[in-house]
């Protein structure tokens, strides 16, 4: 069986099809992972860590199919989140915030390495 860790990056700030393609091929990969029973876990990373916030409100066209990968979110990155000035707001969302990884001037990342080191392939979005 693979296992696929999926990295957001993507910008909700950049308010542009670009981004918002980016987060739906992120989630529509997820999802065709979880539907065959694959290994799957989806990140929010660096500026992408908004598009937590984002995608729990009811009415973003994302929300749907979000709310049915849900459970594959392994985290969001708490430092991505404290730089970018985002912590409370994500915290607020009730997903899983990432700090396993101690990066000086931070208080910890989720650590992608640790993906490589257990054999996941990496696919950023």
């Amino acid at each position: 069986m693979s296992k696929t860790a999926i990295v957001l990056f993507s910008d909700p700030k950049a308010g542009s099809e670009e981004a918002l393609g980016r987060l739906f091929n992120a989630l529509f990969l997820t999802y065709d992972l979880k539907e065959r029973k694959e290994e799957v876990a989806l990140i929010f990373q660096g500026t992408g860590i908004r598009w937590a916030t984002e995608l729990v409100k009811a009415d973003h066209p994302a929300a749907p199919l979000f709310r049915a990968v849900q459970d594959k979110v392994v985290g969001v990155c708490g430092g991505c989140a404290d730089v970018f000035g985002s912590a409370s707001d994500v915290e607020a969302t009730g997903l899983p915030v990432g700090r396993d990884l101690k990066i000086p001037g931070t208080n910890g990342v989720i650590s992608l390495g640790d993906y490589l080191a257990k054999g996941y392939s990496l696919v950023t979005f």
